[in-house]
């Protein structure tokens, strides 16, 4: 049997000829037998240098076409290119090829084509079969609880098969971490690869996909906890840098300096893209939207486009210029979907003004002094709206509000991270260009802007002292 291998550039006119007649061969020839490799023109000569270096040839055209004698004990045998394969096949069968240069050409850009394609669903296939590396650390508090869960119930990852999770905290213990594990696999969640666990930072964000951070705990003190925000977060960032796949997603949630810590994770790892990193105030959106649906006398769901400027876990500044109230019931209905601007339907501007920012502030406080416990399910929660509209998107009307790196709109400081009102689509966030900044707000956004820049500042003054001592110490 003559077993012979043809191989080219998908574009290449000469491929087209010789595949076609090498076709013909193996339709009226019983004991010939031709295996095809159609390679793009950017791969071609790459694939072709190491092919011809392992078999010692020499050969620098396409297509190339070679014989296998594998089954007689011996290497496979050079034949040449297009010209050396018509007259091998000339003289050995009697058969010529009188293809023309148009239907050569015809062919070459169909193979091309026909490449492409087969080459996306490969890596479509691949990516859907290939499981997803998610991690989480913190992996023991009370919000990672209520987040795993949802996690796979929340439909977010619809077009992914297995999830592979990774659950990561310093300060816990082994056994801990294992208990953990065992219950995991213990829900039987069908998407649910494997649960892996670590005390260490050995091996942190390893092929990760999605990183959620979470606080980690810490001591008491503002200056001992900042110092541990900053070794931490730099640490992360670092091994996000080294472990984790460039087109990662990072979320930071947290109380405590939530937008320091995406600061410090954008600084540490300048190889992924600054738009992969945020920190989210979603949680904070739905505090601000209770306390009006509470004064309204409607549901929390009923109101939407709540906007938290600035400072996440600082000074932070609530905005309703666009934000929406349904099913209200006033003066005036309409049908499905028919909405009221907020700020024209809250008829206390005192309330509005002295005491609604106080109360979200509080909210969250509140319930950790009642339970001794982070607020975990709204936290939870918070993170699985952000996910789901970064991934699956959101209606490309709808806000949300995400502390990302300025590129100097409202005039914020260009790489300052500060929360402003965004919309997803299609994979990606984009920042809203048509609110409208009043005085009042500018002050806020400026008082926001000082207190970031404080924080960066002594951030900054706490790294300079830390490799100070590390030159020492060498």
């Amino acid at each position: 049997m003559a077993l012979f291998v043809l191989a080219g550039k998908a574009d290449c006119p000469h491929y087209a000829k010789a595949e076609l007649l090498a076709d013909f061969l193996q339709t009226v020839l019983p004991d010939f037998r031709i295996h095809k490799i159609c390679m793009l023109p950017n791969a071609w000569e790459d694939w072709l240098k190491d092919i011809c270096s392992s078999n010692g040839w020499k050969h620098q055209s396409s297509p190339i076409v070679w014989r296998e004698l594998t089954e007689r004990g011996g290497k496979a045998m050079l034949l040449g290119g297009i010209s050396d394969f018509l007259e091998h096949v000339q003289g050995y069968y009697g058969i010529m090829s009188d293809m023309s240069t148009e239907l050569m050409l015809s062919i070459a850009d169909e193979n091309h084509q026909a490449t492409q394609l087969y080459l996306q669903d490969e890596e479509n296939r691949r990516k859907l079969h290939q499981s997803c590396h998610i991690w989480i650390n913190s992996a023991l508090s009370p919000i990672c609880y209520h987040l795993v869960p949802l996690l796979f119930t929340s439909g977010i990852f619809t077009t992914v098969s297995s999830v592979s999770l990774h659950l990561l905290d310093t300060d816990a213990s082994e056994e801990s971490l294992l208990a953990l594990k065992i219950e995991l696999e213990d829900m039987a969640l069908p998407q649910l690869h494997a649960v892996t666990v670590h005390s260490d930072l050995t091996r942190a964000f390893q092929s990760a996909d999605l990183i959620v951070l979470l606080d980690d705990r810490g001591p008491d003190k503002d200056t001992e906890h900042l110092n541990q925000v900053v070794k931490r977060f730099g640490q992360y960032g670092s091994l996000i840098e080294d472990n984790a796949h460039k087109d990662v997603r990072v979320l930071v949630a947290g109380n405590v300096y939530t937008n320091l810590k995406c600061s410090l994770l954008i600084e540490s790892a300048p190889s992924v893209d600054p738009r992969r990193i945020v920190a989210i105030a979603t949680q904070l959106e739905g505090e601000a939207r209770t306390q009006l649906a509470m004064q309204l006398s409607v549901k929390s769901s009923d109101i939407t486009d709540v906007i938290v400027w600035g400072n996440i876990s600082g000074h932070f500044h609530i905005d309703l210029q666009r934000a929406k109230i349904f099913r209200y019931k006033g003066a005036i209905w309409g049908p499905e979907g028919f909405f009221k601007d907020v700020l024209d339907t809250v008829c206390d501007r005192k309330w509005l003004k002295n005491d609604f920012p106080g109360l979200v502030a509080s909210r969250r406080s509140a319930i950790s002094l009642k339970t001794s416990k982070p607020a975990a399910i709204s936290a939870g929660r918070a993170i699985i709206t952000v996910l789901s509209a970064w991934i699956n998107d959101s209606s490309p009307q709808e806000i949300f509000s995400l502390g990302v790196a300025s590129t100097g709109q409202f005039n914020i400081p260009a790489g300052l991270v500060f929360c402003v009102p965004v919309t997803f689509q299609k994979g990606e966030w984009s920042v809203c260009s048509d609110v409208t900044i009043t005085e009042e707000l500018r002050k806020e956004l400026e008082a926001a802007v000082s207190e970031i820049r404080a924080e960066k500042s002594s951030a900054d003054k706490i790294r300079k002292k830390r490799c100070k001592k590390s030159s020492l110490k060498s």
